[in-house]
């Protein structure tokens, strides 16, 4: 099971001292750190409007710490599709993916946060379908040796092919998933499935159950099942002190950042968001007390390292970090990444 750098650049916090640019510079900073660590891969989210993180171009910080690093993988975590034409993110992936030699591992969703969609005049209330399409499209673009045409309801056009091409062929392809519909898209193509293991814990009962249904939808469709990817939040606690420290740490996180996204009212938003409203009332309700191994790493190295071999088991291929969560000052961040690769990679090599 490998590791990976992860951020969604939250900035969201009352009386927050730390200034969207200083944010940005510094997961960039973090990032570039994990290749010289040995981490596998840099996940960097795409946020908008400071609606919950603050770094709204993953594809060209990505870029940047491309032209800075020679083994890390770089992915977005992830490319909020439907707000953004298709065509233009198959080139934006590939130019990438040619300019780091083939270090792409493409990752795609489509949010959750209505007024992220409302600027760019993205149809939110049918974005499950706008989504489907325009991966389609993404994924014929890249694995097409001729010009595509495509007539959508969202996207139309004739006889495109893009330049450059991608190294990879095709980019691996990763779909976001708090859900059971959007695990259904990933198993139609076999895509790779990207959790959230505090939110798959709340929505569809852990990752083990989220895991198993990918299966099992992958089965119905006649594919080979993809990489399994997991993000977790991460906390080193040696003493009683530190952990509570670390539970407020996220609970402040669930309460300032996590809480100022929404799908909008439950009575107007879209049926597909039902889930998220009851996550959203599940996730206010936590108590630092609740928070365990299924939702947060917490601990020493050696407990941090029992509950990895759990996912281990369940059959992640990766476990992407979030060290930098909750306002988590920069060099606490770079001395947990570095004490993460000492002390837990080790029992994984």
């Amino acid at each position: 099971m490998k590791f990976g750098y992860f951020t969604l650049s939250d900035n969201h916090y009352l009386n927050n001292p730390r200034s969207p640019n200083q944010c940005v510079m510094d997961l960039v900073d973090e990032a570039i750190y994990a290749d010289a660590l040995g981490y596998n891969s840099a996940w960097i989210g795409e946020h908008h409007f400071n609606s919950l993180g603050v770094n709204s171009c993953p594809d060209l910080a990505l870029a940047y710490i491309a032209g800075q690093t020679k083994k890390i993988r770089l992915a977005p975590a992830v490319t909020v599709l439907p707000i953004h034409h298709p065509i233009r993110v198959a080139e934006q992936w590939a130019t990438l993916d040619l300019l780091s030699g083939g270090r792409v591992d493409f990752a795609t969703g489509r949010g959750y946060d209505a007024a992220e969609y409302l600027p760019f005049k993205a149809p939110f209330e049918d974005n499950a379908a706008a989504f489907a399409e325009g991966l389609d499209v993404i994924n014929r673009l890249w694995t097409s040796d001729k010009p595509i045409s495509h007539q959508g309801k969202y996207y139309q056009f004739e006889n495109v092919a893009i330049t450059p091409q991608p190294i990879q062929c095709p980019i691996p392809i990763h779909i976001a998933s708090f859900s059971r519909p959007t695990i259904e898209v990933a198993a139609r193509y076999g895509f790779g499935l990207v959790f959230a293991a505090f939110a798959a814990q709340i929505t569809l009962g852990g990752v083990a159950e989220g895991v198993c249904y990918y299966k099992e939808a992958c089965a119905r469709n006649g594919v080979k099942p993809g990489r399994l990817v997991s993000s977790y939040f991460i906390h080193f606690a040696d003493t009683p002190e530190q952990e509570r420290a670390a539970r407020e740490r996220q609970m402040r996180y669930a309460r300032e950042c996590g809480g100022a996204v929404s799908p909008g009212d439950r009575n107007t938003a879209p049926k597909s968001y039902d889930y998220y409203h009851d996550f959203k009332d599940k996730m206010r309700a936590t108590k630092p007390e609740d928070l365990d191994h299924r939702s947060i790493l917490l601990g020493n190295a050696a407990r941090i390292t029992e509950t990895l071999k759990t996912m281990e088991e369940i059959g992640f291929d990766e476990i992407i970090l979030y060290f930098g969560v909750g306002l988590k000052p920069h060099g606490q961040v770079r001395d947990e990444m570095a004490r993460f690769m000492a002390e837990v990679a080790p029992a994984f090599a």
